[in-house]
């Protein structure tokens, strides 16, 4: 997929991935619609992009507010008369065992990580089939392959963003409208650090596993940036990000029920 001209919607763009893989496709000339709810990063990107050459603009967007996104493409519209790319990078995380997780904090996550893409997935559809070539392109995670303890918010949302993007693809087989599912491994993003906290959960535990996690993250988003972007040119339904997210996913496919009692043997060592 050719991007230079191309006009792509990037949301969570203010920081992380979606800044750095907005940045990847400005270098290729791609124009960039960007959101985050972060408006002040979000402007930030949006001007290290038109550096770069290409038209950018910058949106606050909560991908959670129904009516927010619903109106959404109609802005974009007016800004770039065209949509060809869309991805749906926004996300938040949230600690702690599902028993000490409130229902309130699991549905909180579950509308950004999960609905927040169908929304917004469903809100752009109509714009993307008027390319000659679009592609949507939607950020799981490596939890959405392996479930370690402690996530089972996240890892659920994530799963269901793999489920919904390999749905949509066999739906739109055919059409001018391609998908994609991204598994990031460890990438040195701040979402580690932003993580909500439940009320049931113990200061030491919160400090040790938020400890244990930013250990793990460590790619620059900007090498991640460029691995997704490269994926996306060769339009590849499935985007590994890291040698971790490749091993993941082949110990899970070797070993589906028992791949977890070797990833803790290889945590200890």
């Amino acid at each position: 997929m050719k991007l230079t001209n191309r006009v792509a919607v990037i949301t969570g763009a203010g920081s992380g991935i979606g800044r750095a893989t907005a940045l990847a496709m400005a270098r290729r000339g791609c124009h960039l619609a960007l959101a985050d709810i972060d408006e002040a990063a979000v402007q930030d990107t949006a001007r290290a992009a038109q550096a770069l050459g290409v038209r950018a603009t910058a949106h606050r967007l909560d991908v959670a507010d129904r009516d927010a996104v619903r109106a959404f493409p109609d802005e974009v519209k007016a800004a770039h008369q065209q949509v060809d790319l869309l991805m749906n990078n926004a996300g938040v995380a949230l600690g702690g065992t599902f028993e000490q997780v409130s229902e309130a904090d699991f549905n909180w996550l579950m509308e950004i990580n999960f609905h927040g893409v169908v929304r917004m997935t469903r809100a752009f559809l109509p714009l993307l089939h008027r390319s000659d070539e679009a592609r949507v392109v939607n950020v799981s995670s490596i939890y959405g392959i392996i479930t370690p303890p402690g996530q089972a918010a996240y890892s659920a949302s994530k799963f269901a963003v793999r489920g919904f993007s390999n749905v949509l693809r066999h739906e739109l087989e055919g059409s001018t409208v391609g998908v994609s599912v991204v598994h990031p491994g460890g990438v040195a993003t701040s979402i580690a650090k932003n993580a909500r906290i439940p009320a049931g959960a113990y200061g030491i535990d919160v400090e040790r596993g938020r400890n244990s996690m930013e250990k793990l993250l460590r790619m620059p988003p900007e090498q991640a940036g460029e691995i997704i972007v490269r994926g996306i040119e060769k339009r590849q339904a499935r985007i590994l990000v890291g040698s971790d997210a490749k091993a993941a996913a082949l110990l899970e496919r070797l070993a589906p029920v028992g791949y977890w009692n070797i990833l803790k043997k290889a945590i200890k060592r």
